[in-house]
């Protein structure tokens, strides 16, 4: 495209899903609840591992983290898409648009990495239980939850940059639902090879080294769990199927938006999954990771402990 005399763009126009105009008040509704049900429960998961120490563990130090991270997440792309289904305007400025794609990407991208992480943690509780309190050490564990930060937001800080430099010559209105990378990509009217060539990087990086490593990791947890002729090995094979389908969502989804041929026309099925990636995914999360693990006992125990001392507190 040839760049002309275009005045600097200042504000963003989502117009994703416009096209279905009476499914707008069911999306707002649906985003509504599934955001509050996120943030609700993964709320009292988060107080929950901070107020029982029997909760002090590295599984629950994760989990908190992916809590807080799905949290944040949801947070930063959700209520800009719910005031987008209920508003005529449907702008966001400039500056509102940047934040937002590199807040989200750097929180999905950290979620990419923690996701490994946590498959790590259980590849050593389960295929190596004796030494598993003095491998994952509290500084270790510390040091690879902060590290799935920095790697992650560093990610996205490097696309996020790399993309607002560029002109738009006046193009500002985004077929999708946020201000999301690829949208913001097809906007730009100069050569973004170089912006291609470091997604590409980016997605070796923060999706395909994890899910190998995390593919490694459940090789070898299946293999020793195969081993137990018992009761515990069919309980561990459950919760290692459970961490896995949310892997395989999460990952699926991602890998559609970010590895797929790209082509200049968003499609619905571009739209439809990135709100899959962004809501029913880290709900899933929620249920899946936190409350069918092998710990959903100790979080119903943890539960009943602190009701007990509020409604004692009540009473006092």
């Amino acid at each position: 495209m040839k760049m002309g005399n275009y005045s600097p763009v200042t504000k963003f126009i989502l117009v994703g899903l416009s096209q279905y105009p009476g499914f707008q008040f069911f999306l707002f509704m649906l985003c509504l609840i599934m955001y509050m049900i996120i943030l609700l429960g993964n709320s009292l998961l988060i107080i929950i591992s901070i107020l029982d120490s029997r909760l002090h563990t590295p599984m629950y130090f994760f989990f908190g983290n992916l809590s807080f991270l799905d949290i944040c997440y949801t947070s930063s792309s959700i209520p800009p898409m719910l005031i987008i289904f209920s508003s005529e305007t449907k702008s966001i400025s400039f500056i509102g648009c940047a934040l937002q794609m590199v807040v989200s990407l750097g929180f999905g991208c950290t979620e990419c990495v923690l996701l490994a992480v946590m498959a790590y943690d259980r590849y050593v509780a389960i295929c190596n239980p004796l030494r598993y309190p003095i491998i994952m050490n509290r500084m270790l564990y510390v040091h690879m939850a902060a590290w799935s930060w920095i790697i992650g937001y560093l990610t996205s800080l490097l696309q996020k940059v790399m993309t607002m430099i560029l002109p738009f010559c006046g193009n500002n209105v985004i077929d999708h639902l946020t201000c999301e990378l690829l949208a913001l990509l097809k906007l730009i009217c100069s050569d973004i090879t170089i912006n291609v060539i470091i997604m590409t990087m980016a997605n070796i990086v923060i999706l395909v080294i994890p899910l190998l490593l995390i593919f490694i990791s459940y090789v070898f947890i299946l293999s020793s769990i195969l081993r137990i002729n018992s009761a515990e090995g069919r309980k561990k094979t459950f919760t290692c199927s459970a961490h896995l389908t949310v892997v395989i969502l999460f990952y699926g989804s991602a890998l559609f938006m970010y590895m797929k041929p790209k082509s200049k026309d968003t499609n619905t099925s571009d739209e439809v999954t990135g709100l899959f990636y962004g809501v029913v995914t880290l709900m899933l999360n929620l249920i899946i990771y936190s409350l069918r693990n092998k710990g959903n006992k100790e979080v119903k125990e943890a539960m009943k402990k602190a009701l007990r001392k509020y409604l004692h507190l009540l009473k006092s």
